[in-house]
């Protein structure tokens, strides 16, 4: 079910990394991506809706992105420009530590 999103959404168990500004970066732990943005565990709970961040999924970016939705230390944010196909394709397939 796609629940209305312009794209399939992935789960995923992948490092991810946040900056904002010129602050220290914090690694999160992706839990699910898509071409448009990524929802990912955040343990320092101090993002808001509408700051904007550079981020990095494994070794790949960074990528400019905006905070979209919060809800308690789980983050949604939306890249500034899509991620092109076979880079999803290569983070599902190579750096996704949950798959068998």
């Amino acid at each position: 079910m796609d629940n209305g999103r312009r794209e399939t959404r992935h789960d995923i168990s992948v490092p991810g990394r946040y900056r904002t500004g010129n602050g220290v970066p914090k690694d999160v732990d992706v839990l699910e991506i898509s071409e448009r943005g990524c929802r990912f565990y955040d343990r320092f709970g101090r993002l808001v809706a509408g700051s904007e961040l550079t981020f990095r999924v494994g070794p790949i970016g960074p990528i400019p992105a905006t905070v979209r939705w919060c809800n308690d230390y789980v983050v949604g944010i939306e890249f500034e420009t899509p991620i092109y196909g076979p880079v999803l394709e290569h983070i599902r397939s190579q750096l996704d530590a949950g798959r068998e």
